[in-house]
């Protein structure tokens, strides 16, 4: 093969990138470096550039300048795999050994499917007399060599977050090798990544059917299945595994996540509870105990457990951010600072650093530091939607071919439709706009169960779209049209009896689901007789309420004011379609209403659920029961004012979303 010469530099960074690559490929080191160099000015925090040069220097034995750049590269790239298997073999190079041990473990820490890494850790902890370890290292490193190249590649780049690449390669490969079980859990693992769960539980099912004592393969159907909220079969999946291995604590851990899902509360922080006495510093685990605290209103416990978890881990945002959900906690000048410390540090990772904005946003609003608040709250906001791609006009096309097809004479056509339970109340709507109140006054009534944000309506929808819908013609909504009564009955009966799970006794449930607004005419058609409410706030007030939030998944269309505004404007205008179309079906309730008058707004809405009035509804506050949205707090609190003119203190930096709102 023919050298490559460096020649002028592209301007597109990949490229150089590239093809110094070739250049380290061909042993031409000297112009590897001095082009990697070339690039260090203008991109000086790259992770391919800072990467390349470390390399270059170490083969062309400079290990001291190797060292050195692989220290700065820490400090922006603290997770990446590869920069300590570079450090491992430079002090291999250099012989000490216990050091390159330490670099070659945080490197398959990072990115187990990393073979010169287990390899040298074979042999440098043979050497050391280590056996069993350098044994198990051998042993992975064997299990990579067995797999094709492209599977162990696109491992990696899954490990070192190029999930776009990793499935790019693993796509490819599939098409040669279809029922290659790695491949296949390689896919699926990516698919959980990028939150297409759908596609990532149908092919761990594949793999479990080729390989059914996959234990790991198992471990992530569960987990996906627990995501998918199918509690009830991820607990039967992770309960299999618990058979084989009782103690496992990845196994347990998740059973306490998929018992939290099904409100078992109390189981799960039992089994919390005996995992923190073995993982004591175990941060995420301090985390899982204080959102279930949180749940049961046990509220001093979970900030202290909350408090905990980010004293075991500084730079813990979640932990700083959740006690800032709380919405009632107050932080102190320390931990103000703290924070502030914390979210400017170069090695701090994105996911922790846009929730230390969340949470400073949260802190300096409640300190009327107004414009640095919102500068807090808009930088964590791009921070998240960097990692997203939220499309607002795929949802407008959706809705509009709703209100196209879904007319009033194509709902007379179909009246009677659908099963005749009675039991189910939807509370709909944008988060933040007061659900999580009226599911509290529901859930206060005798007769009303209250159960959580159920997903089983957002799962049909997926049922009917089809695996291979498109984008440009999507299954549903006009699949509607070809579905016979049975099948909406069918439906309907399958929605009760998978909802079952979540009640116990009582006449009615509430299924809290914010955005089956979008649903609203396959609930009617599947059930007809189900109570439908439309939580609603004034526009500014929610949408700037929803700017605030940090959502735990889902809700893509809140880390933008315009994309908010715009999101608003739709909801609105399908809202008013299905007012037209189903007259008198959707109570709409105005949380300022509620808040102008309880009484008034609790008997109107007992009246639309067929209810009889009970005054517990009103001290709503007093009723006992899991809550699992960031309201929480403070509905379990006497009804206030204070919230709804917050916005106004912001509104200097709010025009974006007010002309995204227009009329609304």
């Amino acid at each position: 093969m023919s050298a490559i010469h460096p020649g002028p530099v592209p301007s597109s960074v990949e490229a150089v990138v590239a093809r110094t690559r070739a250049l380290l490929q061909q042993r031409q080191f000297a112009e590897a470096l001095a082009l990697a160099e070339s690039l260090r000015n203008d991109y000086p925090e790259n992770r391919d550039v800072l990467y390349l040069i470390a390399v270059s220097q170490r083969y062309l034995g400079r290990l001291t300048e190797a060292l050195a750049t692989l220290a700065h590269f820490e400090t922006v790239h603290p997770g990446y795999g590869r920069l300590f298997q570079e450090r491992g073999h430079c002090l291999r190079a250099l012989g000490n050994a216990p050091a390159a041990i330490e670099a070659f473990q945080r490197a398959v820490d990072r990115n187990p499917a990393l073979p010169a890494s287990w390899k040298s850790l074979a042999a440098l902890c043979a050497a050391a007399g280590r056996t069993a370890e350098s044994k198990n290292a051998a042993d992975v490193a064997a299990s990579l060599d067995a797999l094709p190249t492209a599977v162990v590649t696109a491992n990696s780049l899954f490990a070192e977050d190029e999930a776009l690449a990793a499935e790019k390669m693993v796509r490819e490969f599939l098409r040669q090798h279809p029922d290659h079980v790695e491949g296949m859990r390689l896919l699926a693992r990516i698919g959980m990544k990028l939150e297409v769960f759908d596609d990532a539980e149908f092919l761990l099912e594949s793999v479990l059917e080729f390989a059914p004592d996959y234990h790991a393969a198992r471990l992530d159907y569960a987990q996906v299945l627990n995501e998918r909220h199918k509690h009830p079969q991820a607990l039967r999946q992770v309960r299999q595994l618990l058979a084989i291995e009782p103690r496992n604590a990845v196994f347990r851990s998740l059973e306490g996540n998929v018992l939290v899902g099904l409100g078992d509360h109390q189981a799960a922080l039992n089994i919390f509870g005996e995992l923190r006495q073995q993982t004591p510093a175990n941060p995420t685990l301090h985390l899982a105990i204080a959102h279930a605290l949180k749940t049961v209103g046990r509220g001093q416990e979970a900030i202290d457990s909350y408090r905990h978890a980010a004293q075991v881990r500084p730079d813990f945002g979640d932990a700083y951010w959740s006690l800032a959900n709380l919405k009632t906690y107050r932080f102190s000048d320390a931990e103000i600072a703290h924070m502030r410390t914390q979210e400017s540090a170069p090695a701090t990772a994105a996911i922790d650093r846009y929730h230390f904005c969340f949470a400073l946003g949260k802190a300096l609003e409640d300190r009327g530091q107004y414009a640095e608040s919102f500068r807090f709250y808009e930088r964590g906001n791009t921070l998240k939607r960097a990692e997203l791609s939220y499309d607002g006009a795929a949802l407008e096309r959706n809705l509009r071919r709703q209100a196209e097809i879904c007319t009033p004479d194509f709902f007379a056509a179909r009246r009677g439709t659908g099963s005749p339970d009675p039991s189910p109340i939807f509370i709909i709507g944008l988060p933040r706009a007061g659900s999580t109140l009226i599911e509290q006054i529901l859930a206060s009534h005798s007769l009303v169960e209250g159960t959580k944000e159920l997903a089983d309506i957002p799962r049909l929808v997926q049922e009917l779209n089809g695996r291979e819908s498109s984008e440009s013609a999507p299954r549903y909504p006009r699949v509607l049209a070809d579905l016979d009564r049975e099948q909406f009955k069918t439906f309907g009966d399958k929605y009760i009896a998978v909802t079952q799970v979540y009640r116990y006794g009582k006449a009615l449930f509430i299924d809290k689901m914010p955005n089956n607004f979008r649903h609203v005419a396959l609930i009617h058609l599947i059930l007809p007789n189900a109570k439908i409410i439309d939580a609603r706030r004034e526009p500014m007030a929610c949408c700037f309420s929803n700017f605030k939030q940090l959502f735990a998944s889902g809700q893509e269309f809140t880390y933008g004011l315009a994309d908010i505004g715009r999101y608003y404007r739709s909801y609105v205008e399908i809202m008013n379609h299905w007012d037209e179309a189903l007259p008198g079906r959707i109570l709409r309730v105005q949380h300022e209403d509620v808040v102008a008058d309880l009484e008034g707004s609790v008997r109107r809405i007992l009246d639309h659920c067929a209810l009889p009035f009970e005054p517990q509804c009103i001290e709503f506050h007093k009723t006992e029961r899991s809550i699992r949205t960031a309201s929480s707090e403070q509905v379990r609190q006497p009804i206030n004012s204070d919230g709804l003119h917050q916005w106004r203190h912001f509104e200097p930096w709010l025009e974006p979303l007010n002309l995204a709102l227009r009329n609304a």
